[in-house]
């Protein structure tokens, strides 16, 4: 069926559905009304590293204490494996710190890895409601839950946006702020020039706009 309707888009010229992505200062709103319980600083971390190191949520849920590592640049993220990585090689992902103590992803990173014990294994774990940390990994759907639960707090709707809000909202910021393509594609792992530039559209609508500054 999956394969049917991407064929009858492609025929029909209709676009694919496509979640909004989550702009810098939506994530610093959101962040700034993170509660500061366990779970909290869970979520704080998912989000901030999600967004700054543009990772699929299957990349996110994937990461490992051990492929992590603080550097005198920032944090340092090895993909094992991605969706386009056919050879399995992997990739490694900078993770720069952030211009702010408390939307900087590396130390929400170390803060949630502090709180909850953790030294080795999955980064992102499952939590009961008890508030204990399992050693369970997070699935790909929980982030989407995660991200739906803090922009619902927004007042936006929660089915516009889903883990990918994440990714996208970063190369979108990065396309804004006037990033180039090469940069956009090694932060996100893109193979396809084509998919990057639909966020640098919609990231640079404004930036450079003919309509701007014609005395309308």
């Amino acid at each position: 069926m999956k394969k049917f309707m991407a064929g009858l888009r492609r025929e029909l010229g209709v676009a694919p559905e496509q979640k909004k992505p989550i702009s810098v200062p939506d994530l610093k709103k959101i962040v700034a009304q993170i509660p500061a319980t366990l779970i909290g600083t869970r979520d704080r971390a998912i989000l901030l590293l999600g967004f700054a190191g543009a990772f699929r949520r299957s990349e996110l849920v994937g990461i490992d204490v051990e492929h992590c590592a603080v550097t005198p640049e920032g944090m340092t993220v090895d993909l094992k494996k991605g969706k386009t990585d056919q050879e399995k090689k992997g990739r490694l992902v900078g993770i720069p710190p952030g211009e702010d103590e408390d939307t900087c992803p590396i130390r929400a990173v170390e803060n949630w890895r502090a709180a909850a014990k953790i030294s080795t294994g999955p980064l992102f774990r499952v939590m009961n409601r008890h508030g204990q940390v399992s050693g369970k990994r997070l699935s790909g759907e929980a982030v989407a839950m995660v991200v739906k639960r803090y922009v619902w707090r927004l007042g936006h709707g929660v089915e516009d946006f889903a883990g990918h809000s994440l990714r996208s909202g970063l190369a979108t910021s990065a396309a804004a702020a006037g990033k180039s393509e090469r940069a956009i594609m090694n932060q996100t792992g893109h193979r396809s020039v084509k998919t990057v530039r639909r966020y640098i559209r919609q990231g640079s609508v404004f930036r450079e706009n003919a309509a701007d500054g014609l005395g309308l």
